[in-house]
């Protein structure tokens, strides 16, 4: 990586920079981005964007799409920006490790981060009459190669199944099993999911991902195995007293933990409400 002090920095117009073709990360109107808005608002654009520039005129942005949506809400009408020259391959490797610095990243962002950056490290392996063999531990500096495959089966997953894990209602060990569930079982198993609101254990996606690879689930097999009762299986939910004090203010531990209660109780009954009206149908 250049020194990006010793690069000359440019002030390009924000509508001639465009965000990266496939961003695999999102950027959200949340806390991290409230705080990148105040800071830039108050000292200006301290370190620049990287991008590159595109053969039909503009720019396509590698790194600091959130600092560039922080100047769009503030107004501002240029950014400072680093351009440099690079290939394809060399743009989604440059932009995959800036952004996985990060410290707030969701599994599917890794999951299509890590197949992308292994997909231009085998481009360019091919490239230079090179086989690339142990690209998957070239991949990240925290996870293992195995790992990094178990986050790329994630993204084998329907959209609708990787929210949830995304959501942290389906663990990521349980998404990797379902991952080898064809679409039409996923879509299937979604469906099971939300009529009975019940998420499937590791056991049930190990037994799910048996059946289906001896072509032996089906719908009605689906729908008894995530309508089965787990006594045994008891999450522990944990929450932070001040992130919930901000969506509770002026309200003591046990007032916030009764409220929670009724919230929980009022949706469990619009869900069963919900549950017959399709029952009925």
């Amino acid at each position: 990586m250049k020194n990006e002090a010793t690069e000359n920095v440019q002030n390009i117009s924000i509508t001639e920079i465009q965000p990266f073709h496939d961003h695999p990360f999102t950027v959200t109107d949340n806390e991290d981005m409230a705080k990148i808005v105040e800071s830039i608002g108050k000292v200006g654009t301290i370190t620049p964007v990287i991008a590159r520039p595109l053969s039909d005129g503009g720019y396509e942005l590698i790194s600091g799409h959130r600092r560039l949506e922080a100047c769009r809400k503030l107004g501002l009408k240029t950014i400072p920006v680093i351009v440099r020259n690079m290939t394809d391959d060399e743009a989604v490797i440059a932009m995959v490790d800036a952004n996985l610095q990060r410290e707030h990243i969701l599994p599917s962002e890794k999951a299509f981060a890590y197949k992308m950056k292994l997909e231009a490290i085998s481009h360019q392996g091919k490239a230079c009459g090179q086989v690339v063999h142990k690209s998957r531990d070239t991949i990240s500096e925290t996870d293992s190669g195995r790992q990094v495959q178990r986050y790329i089966r994630l993204t084998n997953l329907i959209p609708q199944l990787l929210k949830l894990v995304d959501e942290e209602r389906i663990a990521f060990s349980v998404g990797v099993e379902l991952s080898y569930l064809t679409e039409y079982e996923q879509d299937d198993l979604f469906e099971a999911i939300e009529l009975e609101d019940k998420t499937p254990s590791l056991a049930q996606a190990i037994q799910m991902k048996k059946l289906s690879q001896q072509g032996k689930l089906d719908t009605e097999i689906i729908n008894k195995i995530i309508s089965e009762d787990k006594p045994n299986q008891k999450e522990k939910i944990s929450f932070r007293l001040d992130e919930l004090s901000r969506y509770f203010p002026k309200c003591s531990p046990q007032d916030i933990y009764r409220r929670l209660i009724q919230l929980a109780q009022d949706d469990y009954r619009r869900r069963q409400r919900n549950r017959n009206t399709r029952e009925s149908r």
